[in-house]
């Protein structure tokens, strides 16, 4: 049993210390370092705000003001830029990594954490940025303890996108050119531009079936409308998810024996 723990913790820091690499990684030979993980998601705030404001003057329904139409986007464009860069890694996952392959004992399918804690980290500066700026626009609630309860359920859904798509990656070397089409189509055909009630009826069931649709939704329910999350909703997400993530897991350890002849 002690060695078994032993193994566990001995997993959880390799993936600490391959998603501190990942980390240090993006910003090495930069002037400011790590504080773009900062500057960046406020300098994207402040091109909403210019853009729908004064430039376009953009609407939305129920919302007042083009301040917190900037925000109710950013939003929705923070939970897209999530799940993009899980997608945008998947294809290279394992196929980027020879090294890795060649070593007999390496836990291949670890590689999926630091590539989500490294995504994680770079969303929470994000929402970071949001939440500094909320007050002054939206106000706050209590409902805000609930972000974290909304967005546990995509976590198993991101896992399964970097083990699918890392194990796939490695024999369909085409795969990483849909990455860029698929991505795009999640934004468009999801509620982070448009609020799905706006959606003409014919074609709701393609936004809602989208899975960036219930989580942006969730989380601008607690963020600027001050209601609790639809648990039913985040409950059945949360299970299909784990569903997905582990046939996802179970596809990567059966396409593993053959990394390393193709790799």
């Amino acid at each position: 049993m002690r060695g078994g723990n032993r193994d566990r913790w001995q997993m959880v820091w390799l993936a600490w210390q391959l998603a501190r690499r990942d980390w240090q990684g993006r910003y090495r030979g930069a002037q400011f370092g790590a504080l773009w993980a900062l500057l960046t998601p406020l300098l994207m705030l402040a091109v909403y705000l210019l853009a729908l404001g004064p430039l376009l003057q953009g609407r939305w329904p129920g919302v007042q003001g083009w301040p917190a139409l900037g925000l109710m986007l950013y939003s929705g464009l923070a939970v897209h830029g999530l799940f993009a860069e899980c997608l945008a890694r998947a294809p290279q996952l394992v196929a980027a990594q020879p090294g890795y392959v060649r070593r007999v004992r390496f836990p291949l399918a670890l590689l999926a954490w630091p590539a989500l804690l490294a995504a994680l980290a770079q969303f929470a500066m994000q929402l970071l940025v949001l939440l500094l700026v909320l007050p002054f626009v939206h106000g706050m609630s209590l409902t805000l303890l609930a972000l974290p309860v909304v967005l546990l359920p995509m976590v198993p859904l991101l896992l399964a996108v970097l083990w699918a798509g890392g194990a796939l990656g490695v024999y369909l070397r085409d795969l990483g050119q849909l990455v860029a089409p698929v991505s795009t189509v999640t934004l468009f055909l999801s509620s982070a531009l448009v609020p799905l009630h706006a959606v003409p009826l014919p074609w709701r069931w393609l936004f809602a079936i989208n899975p960036l649709t219930p989580i942006i939704d969730q989380l601008r329910r607690v963020l600027f409308q001050g209601l609790w999350p639809q648990w039913p909703v985040l409950l059945g997400y949360l299970v299909l998810a784990l569903l997905l993530a582990i046939a996802a897991r179970l596809l990567f350890n059966r396409l593993q024996p053959g990394f390393a002849d193709v790799v």
